[in-house]
This record gives structure tokens, C-alpha cells and sequence, in this order.
């Protein structure tokens, strides 16, 4: 990874320990969070179907993302075994997306919920879940003392893990630039990165998110090829 002398700019930990009020979380390189004293798996914004969305407007993209994005949730699920998977909203790309995920992808999902307490929180894209696609379908949840749900709140709000933003964070130095998805929280909050294959990023000094930080600080963790990297925030540029 890149790094600017003695002064660290990303740090050389993969699977950084992201605190949120106290509690431990890990951060995965595909963007997920495992929560162990919960036996918890995190993810946010998967936006299934969204590559069958666009084509339906004339705009086509290569129609696999929904198989790309379970496939790399199955394999955070093997390795870590979850009880519970929490997805935190914008899992469907639109309420027509579970009626265009083929039939494999659906029971690929099916298997993956096996045994396991499963919840879907709803998104501005996904308001409604059908039955159709197994586990629970709520608003949004408390677990070991944390609310996840899918938009975070405006102001200095705690104890909250929230998606919807897509934040991403680029850095440049020595003449190159790298742009990636990022976790960001300020150990009172974490907004996560979007899981989903095809989805972009917000960049995380984009004037969005001034209502959740303001100029309280706030920490970011790139995704990397083996892990979430910590970052130096003074080497964050703009788009």
C-alpha cells in the first residue's frame, strides 16, 4: 500500500478494529463489518438487479452484479459464520429488482439465509420486500446498544451505524491518485461503504456529509485489495 515516508498515510493494518461508542467492529476489504461479540455481518446498499434496471432504459451493463455481489457476500459469510446478517437498506436496486433476479441468484440467497436470522432493512429504493426473498423485513434495528438503519441522521447523532451515501475517498501523492470506496465514522457513528457491484461513491469531503460530521473530525478507512485501511484525512482531495 502506499506510504509517505516515516509519516504513515495508509496504515498497515487490513482488518482494522472500527470503534463505534466502545463496540469493536471489523472491517472487511469488500466492505462489510463483522461484529463478533454479536455473531453480526453488516452490509449496506448490495442494490441488486441494478444492471437489469439500466438495461431497461437502454443503458446496458454487464447483467451479472447481482451474482458478483452475492457471491462476495458468501464468501464474508463462510468465513465468518454469522447468526445474524443485517443488510442496511438499498439491497433492491428498484421494487421491481426481485422479479429480475434469476432463479440461481435467488436460491443462492435462499442458502446463504439457511440458519441464520436475516434482515432486511428498507431503503428509498427499496421501501417494500417481498416474502418472496426470505428473512425479515424492518425499518430499522437496535443490537448490543448500536441502531442500524439505512440513511444516517443529520446532526450529532450516537450509536448509529447507517448506509445510503456510498462514501468513497481519494488521495494523491508522488503524482498518483487512488480512488476508493472508504468507510467514515467519528467513533460516535460509522456510514459504510456500498457493498453492491456495481454501485459508485460520494466522495467523503462532498458537502453531504457536513450534516453527520461537521467539523468535528472524522476518520476513513479505504477498501483495499486484502483489507480497510485507515487513513491519514489531510491527504484526502476532492474530485
Amino acid at each position: 500500500m502506499l506510504e509517505l515516508g516515516s509519516e504513515r498515510l495508509i496504515g498497515n493494518d487490513p482488518m482494522p478494529s472500527i470503534a463505534v461508542c466502545g463496540k469493536p467492529l471489523v472491517a472487511t476489504a469488500s466492505g462489510a463489518l463483522w461484529w463478533a461479540g454479536q455473531s453480526t455481518l453488516i452490509v449496506a446498499d448490495l442494490h441488486f438487479e441494478k444492471g437489469s434496471a439500466h438495461a431497461a432504459r437502454g443503458r446496458y451493463l454487464p447483467p451479472y452484479d447481482t451474482r458478483e455481489t452475492l457471491q462476495r457476500l458468501t464468501m464474508d459469510i463462510e468465513r465468518f459464520d454469522p447468526e445474524r446478517v443485517v443488510a442496511l437498506g438499498d439491497s433492491l436496486h428498484d421494487i421491481g429488482a426481485a422479479d429480475r433476479m434469476h432463479e440461481g441468484d435467488r436460491a443462492a440467497l435462499s442458502v446463504l439465509q439457511e440458519a441464520r436470522d436475516w434482515i432486511w432493512i428498507v431503503g428509498n429504493h427499496d421501501p417494500m420486500i417481498g416474502a418472496e426473498l426470505g428473512g425479515r423485513v424492518l425499518d430499522h434495528i437496535e443490537i448490543g446498544g448500536l441502531l442500524l438503519r439505512h440513511q444516517p441522521l443529520a446532526g450529532p447523532v450516537t450509536h448509529e451505524i447507517a448506509g445510503h451515501f456510498h462514501p468513497a475517498a481519494r488521495l494523491s501523492v508522488y503524482g498518483a491518485t487512488l480512488r476508493r470506496p472508504c468507510f467514515v465514522g467519528n467513533n460516535r457513528r460509522l456510514v459504510m461503504p456500498a457493498f453492491g457491484a456495481f454501485t459508485g461513491g460520494l466522495n467523503v469531503l462532498d458537502s453531504a456529509f457536513q450534516p453527520l460530521f461537521g467539523d468535528d473530525g472524522m476518520r476513513v478507512w479505504m477498501l483495499g485489495q486484502e483489507g480497510a485501511y485507515p487513513v491519514a484525512t489531510r491527504h484526502l482531495i476532492g474530485d
